[in-house]
């Protein structure tokens, strides 16, 4: 059914691809290209236990957006997990901008240690989507993905983070956050279908809404803009909001306990 939403959808888009890659061209052109943040290995806590957390996947995964990790996603993350638990955290990033689930699975994956992480926390779908990758091939490429890792850290509990919110992305046109943000939708409910399946793995599949971001900080007065490095790629805030909502996650569904 999603697959065949998939084909309806290419034919409907099939007039716009020409608008759409004329525009795709000048969002380019006017997003500065952000490095990787730096200092992808980190400890923080002081708990008698040990958390070893590896964190994998896309631009949102390499800190894109901020200088090191430490004030990225991963670095709040295991903050947070750190200060909640009362765990002395180990967190690695192996990510890559630019990088599809597929990329991941094929590039990334076979290069990580065995026995090397207690917790491994995924984010991917935004370079799927803007490749408007199908989603057989998406959940062909998860399925690999979480089998891999399963085999590498058995009984090693998977997360998949949220989905990036294509459509509140400042710096894409109307008809590019119609026409991507139609297709992460494939990609999110084929994710959810996928994981539902797999025993250890979970999706945070809540949306995200900037609206819901923006009232997380009382007494600040914020925009949907200061979420947002470069109009694309999260801002710290957006990373500590997120790794937020994410520790949360964890510690409601007990994945640590």
């Amino acid at each position: 059914m999603i697959q065949a939403r998939y084909y309806l959808g290419s034919l409907l888009n099939f007039p716009l691809l020409p608008f759409l890659y004329f525009q795709s061209k000048q969002i380019r052109k006017s997003v500065p290209s952000l490095p990787e943040a730096s200092f992808p290995e980190g400890k923080v806590g002081s708990g008698d236990k040990k958390l070893r957390l590896l964190t994998l996947g896309e631009s949102t995964m390499a800190g894109v957006g901020v200088k090191k990790h430490t004030q990225g996603f991963t670095g709040h993350l295991s903050y947070l997990l750190a200060d909640a638990y009362d765990l002395r955290v180990e967190w690695r990033v192996i990510a890559r901008s630019g990088y599809t689930a597929k990329n991941v699975q094929q590039l990334l994956v076979p290069d990580i240690e065995n026995q090397s992480a207690d917790f491994i926390v995924i984010g991917l779908g935004g370079n799927d989507t803007f490749k408007l990758n199908s989603p057989n091939n998406w959940r062909k490429s998860i399925e690999t993905l979480i089998l891999d890792l399963q085999q590498k850290f058995p009984g090693k509990p998977i997360l998949f983070i949220n989905v990036p919110p294509i459509r509140n992305f400042p710096a894409f046109t109307k008809l590019a956050k119609f026409v991507l943000g139609r297709h992460i939708d494939l990609l999110h409910e084929t994710l959810q279908q996928v994981t539902s399946e797999k025993e250890g793995v979970w999706y945070i599949d809540k949306r995200i809404q900037l609206r819901d971001w923006l009232n997380y900080w009382p007494g600040k007065t914020l925009s949907p803009s200061d979420f947002f490095s470069d109009g694309v790629h999260p801002s710290e805030l957006t990373y500590k909001t997120w790794a937020g909502e994410v520790s949360k996650f964890i510690q409601d569904r007990r994945i640590l306990a």
